[in-house]
Formats: structure tokens, sequence, C-alpha cells
């Protein structure tokens, strides 16, 4: 590790301290080459220095965190050190080893394939943060890939890691966004059509970068001494309230993960984000959305829809199936820990019960909260929401589009002119049916019946509603013509749809163009519907 920066003063801001490489057991092989690695947490290895490095976007709010003072974003070395092309003392530069289920199949060891973690740092709240280079250059756990990134698939993860922060959803966040002055060969839909693309680097931060499927490698190798250490650190830095190691504790632990991606699920079905992979290596132990690949905002409301072209058969990962794969993820990480609590099942059972529980209750109270209708009361509610889902899939409908424009319809309106006052929300407006409209109408009534119960006025619905639906998410085409335009050199497009994100549920001045529905041209474009893992 003997590259390093020419140390401004202003990069004492960062102060490294580095647990997780002190604590973790290390690869042992100094060679940054593709292995296997075992009975080891992560591999220490340098990022890929780059030709030309320049920061085209960051996030204010981040770097505040961070301490981070706008003028040494601005600067040249800011582009070095995230770009990895500068290794500031304190720094510990290292791939994490993991393993997952893709597809539902397990695949052994993956690990940090394109991700470089520069070490930890205290941010202002006294909190630590892991800085990441995705895109960074090869590791040992590259597999047959380059370690790099290009432009389109790193300004992809920069807007929406900062787009889900401000939307509410629990979510790793992006500090920077660097071109790298290198092209980068990449085959966007494994079709033989190879063509060199703008390398990138996207700085993600997160208080851990842990996930499911860092456990797993361990058990699936039968290498229980470093799946305990792995547990105990985890004990002691995320979760220090459940005590110290112990089979309760363990099993207090799963509990409060299968808590946190509960609530993870509900509120990606409140804004209709669709991860596109949730492999048990892309679920986060602290409850994260982490790894942004092919992901994708539900425009149409079709709970069957998936932005992944490698899933686009079987659709395991469809916009109506994330909670069940959730859980499905967890039962596998439960078999993981069961080493930990003396391979009794009895001992995890009750997270996977709390997982159920808290998703089911939460998500009638989002619905409930999306629908302005307060506290829910049970079967009736339940009868409501899903009258609404099917009124919805009648006509191809704008899901973010519907609940902005119902939150508008006085209670008061004629019920005749309901489906006129949602017209903004059809893709085809001029060819709604006379079903669509009965059916829409009938459940409008009985939807204002029940409002009527909770006594809100229609201002305070109005208000109750926008708080939880958005106005401005980040959809599929949006972020197209932003890489777009930032492949032809101008990048002002980035900054002005994040500026856009950062407020997503109030209305702002001249900024119509973000909350329409997808365009016609947009439909079947590239990078505009669905995506593949390359994108």
């Amino acid at each position: 590790m003997n590259s390093t920066a020419s140390l401004l003063p202003d990069w004492d801001c960062l102060r490294w301290d580095n647990h997780f490489t002190d604590q973790l057991p290390a690869d042992p092989v100094e060679e940054n080459s593709i292995r296997q690695v075992h009975k080891a947490c992560f591999s220490r290895v340098l990022p890929k220095q780059v030709s030309k490095p320049l920061c085209i976007a960051h996030s204010r709010e981040v770097a505040a965190q961070l301490g981070i003072g706008e003028s040494l974003v601005k600067s040249q070395e800011f582009a070095e050190v995230f770009s990895g092309n500068s290794i500031l003392p304190g720094m510990d530069p290292f791939a994490m080893c993991y393993g997952g289920h893709q597809f539902g199949n397990w695949a052994g060891q993956l690990g940090d394939g394109r991700a470089i973690n520069l070490g930890q740092v205290v941010d202002v709240n006294g909190q630590h943060q892991m800085l990441q280079l995705k895109g960074a250059g090869p590791t040992p756990y590259s597999r047959f890939a380059d370690g790099l990134a290009v432009l389109r698939s790193s300004l992809r993860e920069f807007l929406c890691s900062e787009a889900m922060h401000h939307l509410g959803v629990p979510t790793t966040r992006a500090l920077s966004l660097v071109l790298t002055g290198d092209g980068v060969t990449r085959d966007m839909f494994y079709d033989g059509n190879a063509q060199i693309e703008p390398g990138a680097v996207v700085c993600r931060v997160a208080p851990s970068f842990l996930r499911l499927g860092s456990f797993q490698i361990f058990a699936s190798r039968g290498d229980i001494e470093t799946l305990k250490t792995l547990a105990d650190y985890c004990l002691r830095h995320d979760f220090p309230e459940l005590g110290p190691p112990s089979k309760e504790a363990y099993a207090a632990l799963f509990a409060e993960v299968c808590l946190r991606t509960a609530k993870l699920m509900v509120h990606w079905m409140r804004v209709g984000f669709v991860h596109g992979v949730m492999n048990t290596d892309n679920l986060s132990l602290l409850g994260l959305t982490i790894d942004y690949g092919p992901y994708g905002w539900l425009e149409d409301y079709d709970p069957n829809w998936t932005p992944n072209t490698t899933d686009a058969q079987g659709k395991r990962y469809r916009f109506g199936n994330q909670p069940q794969i959730a859980q499905w993820n967890l039962a596998q990480f439960a078999g993981a820990l069961l080493p930990l609590v003396d391979d009794d099942p009895d001992q995890l059972q009750p997270g996977l019960q709390l997982y159920v529980e808290t998703f089911d209750q939460q998500w009638t109270q989002m619905m409930c909260d999306k629908l302005g209708l307060g506290t829910s009361q049970g079967d009736e509610d339940q009868q409501l929401f899903g009258d609404l889902f099917e009124c919805l899939m009648l006509a191809e409908t704008d899901m973010t589009i519907f609940y902005r424009r119902l939150a508008e319809v006085p209670c008061q309106e004629p019920v005749a002119r309901v489906v006129d006052l949602l017209r903004d929300a059809y893709y085809t407006p001029d060819q709604i049916s006379d079903e669509v409209v009965e059916k829409t109408q009938r459940w409008y009534q009985r939807y204002c019946q029940r409002v009527q119960q909770t006594g809100f006025s229609d201002s305070e619905r109005r208000q109750r509603m926008n708080q939880v639906n958005p106005l401005y998410v980040l959809r599929n085409y949006l972020a197209q013509q932003a890489i777009d335009r930032s492949a032809e050199g101008d990048h002002s497009a980035v900054m002005e749809l994040l500026e856009v994100l950062r407020n997503p549920y109030q209305f702002q001045e001249g900024k119509d163009k973000f909350a329409g529905k997808r365009p016609e041209w947009a439909r079947h474009r590239p990078g505009c519907s669905m995506l593949s893992c390359s994108s």
C-alpha cells in the first residue's frame, strides 16, 4: 500500500478508524489475482490507476456529513482520491469476501468483484461510515470481469442512491461520480455487440456494506470460526444494543435484520421501486437498499413487471414478489446462522415470524397512508386496497401519478367525473373502456365513504397523501436522458435531476417535465425500460 496522495490540510476532515480490517481476519495472500479466498473476510487490494479523473457530480449532503468542504470537492485532488488514483494516509483499501444465492441457486464465492472499500471514517455525527469505490478495478473476487464500471451504470447508481434517501427509503449513499478518462468495453445486452463506453467510478457511503451473503459463505464452507468472528464483530459495532455474543444475541441479531428488512420492503412497495436483482448477496445486513443495478420504478402498475432483462422469463424479482423473495432470502440467512444457535431452528423462527407480522402490519398502514385514511379498519380496508389494484391493472395506469392525482380529487366531486380527473395517470386516456370507468367509479364511491369516516377534510387528506406519495421519482428514461447528455460532455443534467430529486414530495416550479408519464418513445428504447446487469 505505497500509493499516497500529496496531502492537503483539508483532508484532515476525514478521521479514519478502520475497525473492519483491524478486527476481522484478512486474506494472507497479497497478490491481486482471481482465486478462492478461505478463512478471511476481506482481501487488501489497491484501486486501478486511471488516466484523467474528472468529478462530474457529488452529493453536497453526503460531503457535509463526512466533513468535506465544497472547496475540496471542487479540487482536482478530490477527483484523484475518489477515482482511486490517490490513497490517503489512514486508508486501508480492501475487497470483501461473501457468497450468495443468485436467482435462487447457490453461487458460491462472489465478493466485491468491482468494489474496493477505501476504509472507515467517523462522520460529523460521530458515526462510522465506510467509503467504497465501485468500478475501481479488479479484485480477487472479480471472476471473469475487469472490475470496472461505465458511465451509464455509475450515473444510475449515483442518482438512485440519493433519490432513495430523499424519498425516505433506507439506502446506501453516494458521495461522488467521477469519470476516469478511460474506455471500458461492455456488451450491454449480452448479444455480441460490445462497445467501448466511458469509464466511471462512484464513491458509495454506508455504515456497513455487509450483506446476508457475508455470513453464508463461511457457513457453506463449514468455517464456523470465521462465521462466529464476523457475527461477534457485527454485535459489537452494528447491534451493540443486543448485548455480548451469546446464542440469544445471535437470535436477536437475526430478528433485528428481519425487522429492518420488512420495513425496507414496505418502503419499496410504497414508492414503486423494483430492485431487479434481489440475490442474497444484495440484501443488506442493516436493512439498506444496496447494489443498484437493473432497477426501475413501476410506471404502468403491473405487479409482474421486472426491470431486469435476465429475469424477463422467470420474473423472480418482479415488483409484487419482492416481499416474498426477501423472506426467502432471510430463511437462507437463518440457515447460515444455525451453527451459532446450536443448530436449533426454533431459536430463529421468531425472527421469520417477526418479518411476516411486521410487513403485514406496516404494509397495511402504508396503504392507508397512501390513500389518506388514517388508521386501518381491518378487512374493509384490505378489500378496498384489492379493488383499487384491480382498477389500476384494467388500464395502463401510472402508479406515481395516480396517487398524486387522487389526492387532488375532492370527495364531493360527482362520481361521473372521477375518471376524467384522473386521466393524466392513464397512458392511453382516449382508450379507457366502459369497464374501467364503471369499476373506478364504484371504487371511488366506497373510497369517499371511507374517507368520510376519518373526519379529514379534502385538504387534510391531500396533505397526508402527498407526504408519502412522491411527485418526482427517478424514472429510467430520465436517467437515460442524463446519461446521453453526459456521454456528450454535458453533465448539467445530472445535477439538475439530482436537485429535483432532493425534494420528491414538493411541487417545484418549472419542473413539470420531471413529473410526467414515460413518453411513448421511451417505451422500448434501451436504458428507458428494462435493463441488463451490465447497465
